[in-house]
């Protein structure tokens, strides 16, 4: 029988704590892991005397992303994208405190999960990546939750560039509330969420449900428009020989046609674009 994807540690009765348990694969996202996730964070809300749900990684990284190797797989396109999707929205929609306690290396969708989160507490070993242009990807579903955390500039230079910014760096733009050494991330985390447990359950998640709806649009309806632009990227021919690049360990062979057996290269955003804004 395989290892669970996931851990979960219900003793405390109002904190729930997950962990990502692929620490081989640096908890990559694979759809097993995404889908085991998903159900947990829902399950957490059922008990009415949880108010915390903590998210961490076993292993040396919090999350390096999507599964390439399942990825390069077109059987699971679709089931993958749209796993990632209802993850982020999960996350996003559950009526507890969420709170990321980040280590060692958030990477695509990995970075997507912290922003996911109501909190952040990174260590100070935290690099934050961004390699979808590099993968022949776009990082369309991670772009709908930054886009309401970090400057816009700051963002289209990440996510064009595919940069590594360090958690100084991050904490600076906003996509972290704050870092501690390695040795204080537990510590740190726990006393955060004790702070959040003073608070009135009822109260909180109003308060949760406030600040989305202050947004201009819901993060359901961005989410779903993003999942449009994530999945014709992840059917197209640059998408295919990027992965199969990172995965041949070279540098991906891009040519000036490598959309064409996909179809014309984008000139246009997807349709059914999301409403304007509120």
């Amino acid at each position: 029988m395989s290892e669970a994807c996931v851990i979960v540690d219900s003793t405390d009765p109002a904190i729930f704590r997950i962990s990502l348990n692929r620490p081989q694969k640096r908890n990559a996202l694979s759809v097993e892991l995404m889908e085991q996730l998903s159900a947990e964070v829902v399950d957490a809300a059922s008990d009415a005397r949880r108010l915390v749900l903590i998210l961490r990684g076993e292993g040396p990284a919090f999350c390096a992303g999507l599964d390439l190797q399942e990825a390069s797989n077109p059987a699971t396109t679709e089931r993958s994208a749209r796993a990632l999707a209802e993850l982020y929205k999960a996350i996003c929609l559950s009526p507890l405190v969420t709170i990321a306690a980040a280590h060692g290396a958030a990477f695509g969708g990995g970075v997507g999960l912290l922003a996911a989160c109501d909190l952040v507490v990174a260590s100070d070993d935290l690099r934050v990546g961004f390699p979808e242009v590099r993968r022949g990807l776009v990082a369309a579903l991670v772009t709908a939750l930054l886009r309401r955390q970090v400057p816009e500039r700051v963002l289209r230079e990440w996510i064009v560039t595919g940069s590594t910014i360090s958690a100084d760096d991050v904490l600076r733009h906003g996509l972290v509330n704050r870092v501690v050494s390695q040795d204080r991330l537990s510590g740190e985390v726990d006393t955060l969420a004790a702070h959040v447990l003073q608070g009135a359950p009822l109260a909180i998640a109003r308060t949760k449900s406030l600040l989305d709806n202050l947004s201009s649009r819901p993060i359901e309806t961005d989410i779903g428009y993003c999942l449009k632009y994530h999945l014709e990227a992840r059917s197209d021919a640059e998408a295919a020989e990027g992965i199969a690049a990172f995965l041949e360990k070279r540098e991906p062979r891009w040519t000036s046609t490598s959309s064409v057996e996909s179809g014309p290269r984008p000139t246009s955003s997807p349709s059914n674009p999301p409403p304007p804004a509120r």
